[in-house]
């Protein structure tokens, strides 16, 4: 089956399916390994362990990993994905998290919910926008974000690629909730680059950011999804317990499982008489 990356991103699942996304936090290239695409850089693989239309499909998932560890100058190969490839060996390093999702339209709140967006919305209102809102306030809040959270660098690098991000990816729409004032409190990203999945990519929010701010950003991100069409907003990981709880509030599922094995390549050992005579000088 021939599969092109737009393709991929036009039947995302997931955040790393978003070619754009990638391209633009990371720089990194990328390519097709059988239905699974892999983004690649000095001899270093992350295979995307769901095969585009068939995120279960074990088989599809077992070639695109055989096709990845044939790649030439292979040093070191992480994949993710809902089942253990059966290349994966012993010594692996490996970690586990779920997608939770939204299910599109949104199903009716409860009333501590109501009440909470109530709330919020008296204090708040919500701006729509591309690359071109994306200002200095909402590097602040990053800054104050990136700096109160222990985060690993990558994410902190991630958070920094937003404005690129928000340009370089015509799908990708920034939601920001200023106070009566003016002043920028929070902001959030959707992603509406895949057919059927929105994707509720980031969201900041300053400590004194009014009562359910951060429940008005989602139902904005999830409202403009309903309105393109999308049968699904993917929440991303559960990351942990307070992240995993605010999902659950808004009835959030366990969507896909999501483990992450890695290990290094080891290079091939000569037999004796190759080491012997390999090295020789044909006369």
């Amino acid at each position: 089956m021939n599969m092109g990356l737009a393709q991929v991103t036009a039947g995302a699942i997931t955040p790393d399916q978003l070619i754009p996304y990638v391209k633009a936090v990371s720089r990194l290239d990328s390519r097709m390994f059988g239905t699974c695409v892999g983004h690649f850089c000095e001899g270093q693989i992350v295979l995307i362990g769901f095969p585009i239309g068939k995120p279960l499909d074990r088989e599809a998932l077992d070639a695109a990993v055989d096709e990845a560890l044939q790649t030439k100058g292979l040093k070191h190969i992480t994949v993710l994905c809902a089942a253990k490839p059966s290349r994966t060996p012993e010594n692996a390093n490996f970690s586990e998290d779920a997608y939770w999702s939204l299910p599109l339209p949104l199903a009716p709140y409860k009333q501590k919910l109501r009440n909470m967006l109530a709330r919020a919305k008296r204090d708040i209102f919500i701006e729509e926008s591309g690359a071109e809102g994306y200002g200095q306030d909402h590097e602040a809040i990053v800054e104050a974000f990136c700096s109160g959270r222990r985060l690993e660098a990558g994410m902190i690098h991630i958070f920094h690629q937003l404005k690129t991000y928000l340009a370089e990816s015509p799908g990708a729409r920034l939601f920001s909730a200023r106070t009566k004032d003016g002043s920028l409190a929070a902001f959030a990203i959707g992603d509406y680059s895949s057919f059927n999945t929105a994707f509720y990519m980031f969201a900041c929010r300053l400590p004194s950011a009014p009562p359910g701010t951060a429940d008005a950003l989602l139902e904005a991100v999830a409202k403009c999804g309903e309105e393109r069409g999308h049968s699904r907003l993917n929440l991303g990981l559960a990351v942990n317990e307070g992240i995993g709880f605010f999902k659950k509030k808004w009835g959030a599922e366990h969507f896909l499982s999501c483990y992450e094995y890695s290990w290094d390549i080891q290079p091939e050992k000569k037999s004796l008489l190759a080491r012997l005579f390999g090295g020789r000088k044909k006369i």
